[in-house]
């Protein structure tokens, strides 16, 4: 089982979701926009430059001090901050595109975390978790709304939106694509938390996806370290 298709397909565990549908795959490893149109094919038009999301929060995350994943810690600290106490860069916003790149604003954070560090108070650190995820969040509806674009203009019969991937327990950040969704007339979906990280249930599942289709694969199927989504189809399997 392809582990992004694992996450890709877990939203279909738990809705009756048809294809095809749009994808924001957010997780430490990886960020990308996928038209899913079946359980074997995938149209990646989006993905990350750098840093994925999920990594961004991490690396944000050791660079406080907070712990590690760092996704959570940062989460908890946020509802006690400002989110516009900080102007923080949002990189890629606007372009006329679906990529993403997170770097950037994790070496915002460090910079001036170090600079002004030694006269941080808890507030303070309350409102850099804030802004940051603020800034993330920002991103995501900015690149999404790239996204639900070119999906509505060449799947017009499409109708759902959903998110996939550790970065989708984060409630503010699952609340702001909802919205989203519901300015562009598309359902929304995210699949419980404890699905949205990395677990059995989904390999399972997509086993399962597999199997209905009657997909196997030998036990001498070759193991890949990098196996991207877009190289999955197969001709008359779905």
């Amino acid at each position: 089982i392809n582990h992004l298709q694992a996450h890709a397909l877990t939203p279909r565990l738990c809705k009756d979701i048809d294809f095809p549908y749009l994808l924001l795959l957010a997780s430490g490893g990886h960020t990308q926009l996928i038209i899913v149109k079946n359980i074997m094919d995938y149209e990646v038009i989006g993905t990350s430059l750098d840093d994925a999301a999920g990594e961004a929060f991490d690396k944000t995350g050791k660079i406080l001090s907070l712990g590690y994943p760092g996704g959570p810690y940062i989460e908890k600290y946020a509802q006690k901050g400002n989110a516009l106490k900080y102007n923080l860069p949002k990189p890629l916003k606007g372009k006329a595109n679906c990529n993403f790149s997170f770097s950037g604003l994790k070496t915002a954070v460090k910079y001036l975390y170090e600079k002004e560090k030694h006269y941080f108070s808890s507030q303070d650190l309350y409102d850099l978790c804030a802004s940051f995820q603020y800034t993330i969040q920002q991103i995501f509806v900015d690149r999404c709304q790239q996204a639900i674009n070119i999906f509505k203009k060449n799947y017009p019969l499409g109708k759902n939106f959903v998110i996939s991937g550790g970065v989708a327990a984060n409630q503010k950040i699952r609340h702001a694509l909802e919205l989203l969704a519901q300015k562009n007339n598309l359902q929304f979906y995210a699949p419980p938390y404890h699905l949205c990280t990395d677990n059995g249930a989904m390999i399972a599942w997509a086993g399962i996806e597999k199997l209905r289709k009657n997909i196997s694969d030998t036990l001498t199927h070759k193991i890949y370290p990098r196996w991207p989504l877009d190289s999955l189809k197969k001709k008359n399997t779905c």
